[in-house]
């Protein structure tokens, strides 16, 4: 005997002939079925318990079904779609309806159910040989808050919090063995095995080598510029050859230009002094990949992941919420680190949304694809 129903709209991806994807409404019906020993089951839709600093509810009762509800993410995060672009969107192209609110839920929704998937991307960072770190601005309702990147070979993990070392030492755990690759923030010299963005330093020796103050900054910059050129030369040529100690190889000039720091760290044009001081706080970190010429020289790999997220923060302004800044850090982890495996993020997503509605534990990320 039905007691209630409910309309799911979805997606069907079609492989075999004409690919594309088909719009289904299918109805649902819920109620009691009477068993011949005299038992009576009851059918209702799935739904997973709840969890705390969520609100939104994952269950199947739900309109919109999980290949279209990862459309949405796809459109929301990837293609950096407003909600009423994507009301726009759905509507005009597969003639369907949904108001700003529902799609809010999807994407809310989406987010909590890959959220257990966050701890085997940290579980992984900690055991990779190499963790590239950066961080950039993030606004949650007009509070200015960072937008935390972390990426390895096959893990990219997006985490929003305060500028502070809390965020890295919540990940990061004190037995992590692998190096980390940063910029200048103090907040990494925790890490004693750390390799220093030398792109940075450059970028700032030469602005110093082109600046018009001509006591401090000008032969500061270019002692530091010539430096980090030849030495990077170096360091391609030791990449392709026999092993060589450079750090050895270079210990004079390297003493040479220490001195020059410490003869400018008291400089009163404030660039030259803070250029002179990060040289000297970092020093053992900034020429670690003389010893070990197979590290990188640069973030790019970090920064290269925030320049997506950079646009849609243009765009969007950040996000509203507590719940709706968790849900989007955690749809941009799952969405790069598919991406850095070579699979499609979205038949993953809506596998996942899948199995929480029905209160399953979420599939664990795929492995690189072959």
């Amino acid at each position: 005997m039905a007691s209630t129903a409910l309309y799911v709209l979805d997606l069907v991806v079609k492989m075999s002939g004409l690919a594309g994807l088909e719009l289904t409404h299918v109805k649902h019906i819920y109620g009691q079925i009477l068993c011949e020993c005299g038992h009576v089951n009851c059918t209702e839709p799935g739904r997973c318990a709840a969890e705390a600093d969520w609100k939104v509810a994952l269950s199947e009762w739900h309109l919109v079904g999980p290949t279209l509800a990862s459309l949405i993410v796809c459109l929301s995060q990837r293609l950096r779609g407003s909600r009423r672009l994507i009301q726009e969107f759905l509507n005009d192209w597969f003639g369907v309806y949904l108001s700003t609110s529902t799609i809010n839920q999807c994407l809310h929704e989406a987010g909590r159910a890959v959220a257990p998937v966050e701890a085997q991307l940290a579980a992984e960072i900690n055991q990779a040989e190499l963790v590239f770190a950066d961080e950039t601005t993030w606004k949650e309702g007009g509070v200015v808050l960072w937008l935390w990147v972390f990426c390895s070979a096959t893990v990219t993990l997006f985490l929003v919090g305060t500028r502070s070392k809390q965020i890295i030492q919540n990940l990061l755990s004190s037995d992590f063995a692998g190096w980390l690759m940063s910029d200048g923030y103090h907040v990494y010299r925790q890490y004693l095995k750390r390799v220093r963005c030398w792109a940075h330093l450059v970028r700032k020796a030469r602005g110093l080598a082109e600046s018009l103050e001509k006591d401090c900054a000008q032969p500061f910059g270019e002692a530091a510029l010539a430096l980090l050129e030849e030495l990077m030369k170096a360091v391609y040529q030791a990449r392709e050859g026999p092993p060589v100690d450079l750090h050895r190889q270079y210990s004079e000039p390297l003493a040479q230009f220490k001195a020059l720091c410490e003869h400018y760290r008291d400089c009163p044009h404030e660039k030259t002094r803070a250029l002179a001081r990060e040289f000297l706080n970092d020093w053992d970190v900034i020429w670690s990949v003389l010893k070990y010429p197979w590290l990188p020289l640069t973030n790019n790999e970090a920064e290269r992941a925030l320049r997506h997220w950079v646009i849609v923060r243009r765009i969007c302004q950040g996000t509203r919420t507590k719940e709706g800044t968790r849900a989007f850090a955690l749809l941009a982890s799952v969405i790069e680190t598919c991406r850095k495996r070579g699979i499609s993020p979205w038949p993953y997503i809506a596998e996942v949304i899948t199995q929480r509605r029905k209160g399953n534990p979420a599939p664990p990320l795929p492995a690189t694809a072959a």
